[in-house]
């Protein structure tokens, strides 16, 4: 019996509702440059929706089984799952930006 060698590590997938953001932030300078907030704002936009998104797929999914009328439960578990872990998500990097805005509160200037 011989043991079958571990496959190579794929790439890390880009985060949904995130994708496009490489570290491109707009800023051209100080003096007369755009804004670094566009590109932040416009990604924190796109994470929210695909949230939103998610719940609501959750949310029919879960009426569907409830009614019975989904033939695979596994289907509503899951996107109830993906939903749940994504709002978490959301509330940590919430939690992180009312942390770091505090810090910088805090600082002397």
């Amino acid at each position: 019996m011989s043991i079958a060698p571990i496959g190579p590590v794929s790439p890390l997938q880009g985060v949904q509702g995130l994708d496009g953001v490489t570290g491109s932030t707009g800023v051209t300078g100080t003096a007369g440059g755009t804004t670094a907030g566009g590109g932040f704002a416009a990604s924190l936009a796109g994470a929210v929706d695909n949230l939103q998104q998610l719940q609501s797929t959750s949310n029919q999914l879960s009426v569907q089984a409830v009614t019975g009328n989904l033939d695979d439960i596994h289907n509503a578990t899951i996107a109830a799952t993906r939903a749940q872990v994504t709002l978490e998500l959301a509330a940590t990097v919430r939690n992180k930006g009312v942390d770091a805005f505090n810090e910088i509160m805090r600082m002397q200037g």
